[in-house]
């Protein structure tokens, strides 16, 4: 195998065919409308995001001591160099800061969900705090039930939450003028 041939094969991941099992850390191979969508994989600094997200509430990390807000969790404050943190609640409310309409080589269960987006939002309250989701047309929704005509960045949305079959909740967005 040749150096770029193994750069490649590094580099492309691989996921079951077909399994009855979630495989942890890549997809929910689980039966059901997600199988096969990439769950997240929390770890120690992110586990109180995803728990908050399983009680309905969207909640950003802050500091304890200098008070900003930092995205991704992590446990030495950049700006202060504190480690002392507690879990600010957010609105759920922003803006769509970003976005992009995948195209192929797609994972199989996101091919089979042809429209789909990825958005970018900026937190109302918290304007250098940036999630990742999909919008979508309702809670449960397929991730390619808003037609990708209607994004527009700087469209305000409100985060709802999402319970996949891999037990973790996500936070997805509706648009709040549909």
């Amino acid at each position: 195998m040749s150096a770029t041939e193994s750069v490649r094969a590094a580099m492309t991941p691989s996921v079951p065919e077909s399994s009855s099992a979630s495989v942890p850390g890549t997809t929910d191979n689980a039966p059901g409308e997600d199988a096969g969508l990439l769950l997240p994989v929390p770890d120690e600094d992110g586990a109180p995001f995803w728990d908050h997200a399983a009680r309905g509430e969207l909640r950003v990390q802050s500091c304890s001591d200098c008070d900003e807000l930092r995205f991704p969790p992590r446990p030495c404050c950049p700006h202060c160099q504190s480690f002392a943190s507690h879990w600010r609640r957010m609105s759920g409310r922003g803006r769509i800061w970003s976005y992009v309409l995948p195209h192929p080589p797609l994972l199989p269960a996101y091919a089979a969900l042809p429209g789909y987006n990825a958005i970018v939002v900026e937190l109302a309250e918290a304007p250098r705090i940036r999630l990742v989701g999909n919008l979508v047309a309702a809670p449960d929704a397929p991730l390619n039930s808003v037609d990708p005509a209607r994004l527009r960045i700087g469209a305000p949305v409100k985060a709802v939450f999402t319970k996949l079959h891999g037990g973790v909740t996500v936070p997805r967005w509706l648009l709040e003028r549909p």
